[in-house]
């Protein structure tokens, strides 16, 4: 059974390795590599972050950032997730969702947002049946900068949840 609980700097080693093991795939960020902690924590909202144990050992992770510093724009994050190769379509991912989606409702978030490559079709599938949907595709974004892609272009894929409860004033 997946638990979904609160991240702690504890589980970073944990959170680093899977987010480690989706970027070795070429297909989940154009980062080279995971951040340090400290510029995680900077960057993320505390409250928005969580990992999914399965038999107590994390299996997956979710988290947000802010869009902008605006203030019109405080009800929009940016999301990321990612699931341990070996616990993959076991639920883990949809799981971080729903815990992801409903500590943000609570915070008056109305806008959960995310840019997907669109050859992460696990990633495309787990986010529709969550409520999400595509809103476009930005064409040849940017290029990679390691590995085997570097210097290919990408196109990724835009996903939005808009609430059904936050923001239908």
């Amino acid at each position: 059974m997946t638990e979904v609980e609160p991240m702690t700097e504890a589980h970073w080693p944990d959170v680093r390795r899977i987010w480690a093991a989706g970027l070795a795939t070429g297909h989940a960020s154009f980062a080279a590599e995971p951040p340090a902690w400290e510029r995680f924590d900077a960057d993320r909202l505390a409250e928005h972050r969580f990992v999914a144990l399965v038999d107590g050992q994390v299996a997956g992770w979710v988290a947000v950032s802010p869009t902008a510093a605006r203030p019109e724009y405080a009800g929009v994050v940016e999301h990321s997730v990612f699931v341990d190769p070996s616990a993959a379509g076991h639920g883990v991912g949809r799981a971080l969702l729903d815990r992801l989606i409903a500590s943000t409702e609570t915070a008056g978030i109305w806008s959960i947002r995310s840019a997907i490559f669109p050859e992460n079709a696990a990633s495309l599938a787990l986010h529709r049946v969550a409520g999400f949907r595509v809103v476009g595709t930005r064409e040849r974004v940017a290029r990679f900068g390691y590995g085997p892609m570097a210097g290919k272009w990408r196109d990724v894929v835009l996903v939005e949840r808009r609430s059904r409860v936050v923001g239908l004033d």
